[in-house]
């Protein structure tokens, strides 16, 4: 029993842990967050369900199931809506979207304590659910017949799982490599850990059809195992545990150790970098002139309305991803039709970005703090592509403009 304790306390602290993170993290996609914090509330709170199954509290059972329920409708849903969201970088949920909450919506009036309803007995509720999981509970938990608790979450459960793998098979990320998408070892890791629990969860419908013993404080320790030790191999990738976990570090964002100097002093220690002529693209192209001009308006449309260039680790095969255009087609227009290369074309939205943002932000933030927030990841890149697009330093033109 002192064992089982460790294990779910531990369990459920890492849970929770995650959870109230996620859920008030101010980096990553808010949306995402959100929905990633609410599927670790469920798991930690079927979790402390069980163990309070086992420890026979029946007054505290039924306050933890009836909180917990409709999240629990509701978690199949919260994995659909983020696998998608992740996939199509979504920023926030469309009117479409609010749907599939219904279930869960169900659910809170399922629990809800009507007047006039017959009263629950937690005594057999416990019974079964320590027999049998959740996913096999006969008796009345609620408003609505024992079926919509046992039978409506098994189909949930495997309706969005299949919607989830379909997702991912339609997307592109199947076919990319984890260079061109470091996200896709994420999301396949968590759709497979998802599909692992949600598939050990029915496992003792499948234990009771052929009348193989169950033991729920075995179930649960096993749950608790396997997620601590999906957890330590989470911890040693950084990149999962601290890039989706722990929403705290931007990994594509290379932090250099960059001692305060004069704009003058920043110039003298960078070598000099003579501008590399930008030349005509050799390869050959069949665009005609009424889509090359459609294609330059569609680049430069999607750089002043989506702002793009505010990533610091835009490149060109993310711009051409965008617009759904081959990598050359899009080289090409920039090189002929624009004049410049992909770094110096974006360097220069980024310049103007800073001209606009520095005299408002200049007086609370560092010079360097508003350089990374047009998109550059150093100051010293910075101050090379401003005296490449201006022909000065930042002091010297300032100061010429306000002459």
């Amino acid at each position: 029993m002192y064992f089982l304790n460790f294990l779910v306390s531990t369990t459920c602290f890492f849970l929770l842990l995650f959870a109230v993170h996620l859920f008030f993290a101010k980096k990553g996609n808010k949306t995402n967050n959100i929905l990633l914090s609410l599927l670790f509330f469920a798991r930690f709170g079927q979790i402390l369900t069980s163990l309070i199954i086992t420890s026979n509290q029946q007054q505290a059972l039924s306050i933890l199931f009836q909180f917990f329920t409709p999240l629990y409708f509701a978690a199949p849903a919260c994995l659909y809506l983020y696998v998608t969201g992740f996939l199509t970088d979504r920023k926030g949920l469309h009117k479409n979207d609010w749907l599939h909450f219904i279930p869960g919506l169900l659910a809170i009036i399922h629990v809800i304590p009507w007047p006039g309803t017959e009263v629950l007995n937690w005594q057999i509720i416990a019974k079964q659910l320590a027999e049998n999981g959740y996913l096999s509970l006969f008796a009345k938990s609620g408003l609505f017949p024992s079926y919509f608790h046992n039978l409506g979450r098994t189909i949930l459960i495997l309706v969005y799982l299949f919607l989830c793998w379909r997702a991912i098979s339609k997307s592109k990320i199947r076919t990319q490599t984890s260079t061109e998408n470091p996200g896709k070892d994420w999301i396949f890791f968590l759709l497979g850990v998802a599909t692992l629990f949600q598939l050990m969860g029915m496992l003792p419908i499948i234990l009771r059809t052929f009348s193989i013993p169950f033991y729920h404080s075995s179930f649960i320790s096993l749950n608790c195992i396997v997620l601590l030790g999906i957890l330590s191999y989470a911890i040693h990738k950084p990149k999962m545990f601290y890039g989706y976990l722990l929403v705290a570090i931007d990994w594509d964002k290379k932090t250099v150790a960059t001692p305060v100097l004069l704009d003058q002093e920043i110039a003298s220690t960078q070598p000099t970098i003579t501008p590399k002529k930008s030349f005509p693209s050799l390869k050959k192209n069949n665009l005609s002139p009424e889509l090359l001009l459609q294609y330059t308006n569609l680049i430069k449309r999607i750089m002043e309305d989506e702002q793009i260039y505010l990533k610091q680790d835009l490149q060109i095969i993310d711009l051409a991803t965008k617009l759904n255009i081959p990598v050359h087609h899009c080289s090409y227009v920039l090189n002929n039709e624009i004049g410049k290369n992909f770094r110096d074309w974006i360097n220069s939205y980024r310049i103007e970005y800073f001209l606009k943002q520095y005299p408002i932000l200049g007086g609370k933030i560092t010079i360097e703090a508003v350089a990374q927030e047009s998109g550059f990841k150093n100051l010293a890149t910075f101050y090379n592509a401003f005296k490449k697009e201006k022909g000065v330093l930042p002091t010297d033109y300032f100061a010429r403009n306000n002459s």
